[in-house]
């Protein structure tokens, strides 16, 4: 265990759901003949988990709703015991599940913050000592004298995640709750776990942004109908979640993993690359076979190696497509600068759905192009550099 932070072997957790509800004393008397018999059924929440962490660390756990990861989450901060198996773990740990439990809404910001403190472990000269950084970084000074009660649910959380950033801990569990807060909230939450990765501060972290589990992850484990699909490569890990919400495929290889899949409404029919020595030019024509609106229409560059390079859509860039018609065809344009290294690089073409989760087609290294340059770099960009030597 000692450069592991976190063992779960052979976990199981079953829930009995009764089917009778008790809410009265008569009920208890008449129903006591009704309780000889199974009055409940078991749900099987996890079966047969086994992963490890390692120290330091940021570890996603990604699934779809009811699959288990917020059950999970909570047999590693021990809220939960599995009815099976153990969990192992390597120091002091701080859990972002529910943030603000403890909270008393009659009592003031400022109350509430030497009352949470408390439950962290701090004593009051600590709380005294930290109290404004606290403040400033949940952004709530001219509130902090208000009764909780007058708080909306983002402010609540921006003040307990403020709190228990404080926390000394070795292990973080986080169960996507920073998602009340606004934009910019979020973007300085993360940029605080994201300094996290040069500590040897152990992360896991619970979500359905695969955005997010690529860039802050190192590696991810994918929970579906209470069991482990897969646990590997945040990339692998993320396409693999994204397949789950679609039962279509348009055509698969020898292995586990498709070419190409999704639900064929609306498809990449052409792609194909051009690039000289300022530019890379990548126009893709894509056809409905029935009418799809608002649709989502993106690429992806990645090197031979499968490391993502960069990637963008028609809906980070601002470009909304209203409606394309059945048998309709449109041609999309996409132009950066060509800042790739010598090397080989593959295209993926993909359309999603109006809610950016239904896939219409995901196409794997559907067009490769190669950029040649006369120096050699050990790295997948090659900016334009402009050193000066005075």
């Amino acid at each position: 265990m000692n450069d592991v932070a976190i063992k779960i072997d052979g976990v199981y957790k079953d829930f009995k759901l009764p089917h009778q509800k008790v809410n009265s004393i008569k009920s208890i008397f008449t129903g006591i003949h009704k309780q000889k018999s199974k009055s409940f059924e078991v749900q099987h929440a996890l079966k047969d988990i086994s992963f490890e962490v390692k120290r330091g660390e940021f570890f996603g756990i990604v699934g779809r709703n009811g699959s288990g990861k917020s059950t999970l989450l909570k047999i590693i901060a021990e809220i939960y015991q599995p009815s099976k198996g153990k969990v192992q773990r390597s120091g002091r740990l701080v859990p972002f599940i529910e943030l603000g439990v403890g909270f008393n809404p009659e009592l003031t910001g400022r109350e509430n913050v030497y009352l949470n403190g408390a439950l962290f472990g701090f004593g009051k000269n600590e709380i005294e000592e930290q109290y404004d950084d606290i403040v400033s970084f949940a952004e709530l000074g001219q509130f902090m004298d208000q009764k909780l009660k007058n708080y909306s649910s983002g402010m609540q959380v921006r003040l307990a995640f403020s709190v228990a950033t404080r926390a000394k801990a070795d292990i973080l569990l986080i169960d996507e709750v920073l998602a009340v807060g606004d934009a910019d909230f979020q973007r300085k939450c993360f940029n605080y776990f994201k300094s996290l990765k040069n500590s040897e501060t152990t992360v896991v972290f619970v979500s359905h942004d695969m955005d997010a589990v690529r860039e802050y992850c190192d590696r991810a484990v994918l929970i579906d109908k209470s069991e482990i699909v897969d646990v590997g490569d945040t990339d692998k890990i993320a396409q693999k979640y994204t397949r789950l919400f679609t039962n279509d495929s348009l055509e698969s290889t020898a292995g586990d993993t498709a070419t190409r899949w999704g639900r064929g409404t609306l498809k990449t029919e052409d792609i194909s690359v051009k690039s000289d020595g300022d530019e890379v030019s990548i126009r893709q024509t894509v056809t409905a076979k029935q009418t799809t609106e608002n649709p989502i229409i993106g690429i992806r560059i990645r090197s031979v190696s499968g490391d993502s390079v960069t990637g963008t859509n028609t809906k980070i860039e601002g470009k909304k497509i209203a409606v394309v018609k059945d048998g309709e065809s449109i041609e999309l344009t996409w132009k950066l600068p060509n800042i790739f290294a010598d090397g080989d690089y593959y295209v993926d073409p993909a359309i999603l759905g109006s809610n950016g989760i239904d896939v219409l087609d995901w196409w794997d290294e559907a067009s490769r192009f190669s950029i040649n340059k006369e120096r050699q770099l050990p790295y997948i960009v090659d900016p334009d550099f402009v050193v000066e030597i005075k």
